[in-house]
């Protein structure tokens, strides 16, 4: 179990991180006179696998037990089964892209 402490710490660890993304980023904006400089890539937008486990286990109260990835056509889900404390058992499936549940 993390302790409010241990989170705290992860969490200035995370503000720090941040804070220098940023100023990489503005310092990366900032008119070269370099032909070669490379273009900034933004991350991609949509749902990662950890976001979607989280959400469908606050959703549901329940634990995800088994999750997968299954992608076709451009089109990304993440399957995730579920076991809640009566021990029932299913699944969803969340869009990757929209964060929709299915």
């Amino acid at each position: 179990m993390i302790s409010a402490r241990s989170t705290a710490l992860f969490a200035c660890g995370l503000c720090a991180a941040a804070v220098a993304t940023g100023a990489a980023l503005v310092a990366a904006s900032a008119p070269s006179t370099h032909a070669d400089v490379a273009p900034l890539v933004m991350p991609r937008s949509g749902m990662s696998m950890d976001q979607a486990v989280r959400m469908v286990e606050e959703r549901y109260h329940a634990r995800v037990v088994k999750a997968e990835t299954e992608r076709g056509e451009g089109h990304t889900l993440y399957v995730l089964r579920l076991l809640n404390d009566a021990g029932k058992v299913w699944t969803v499936r969340v869009d990757a892209a929209s964060g929709s549940v299915q």
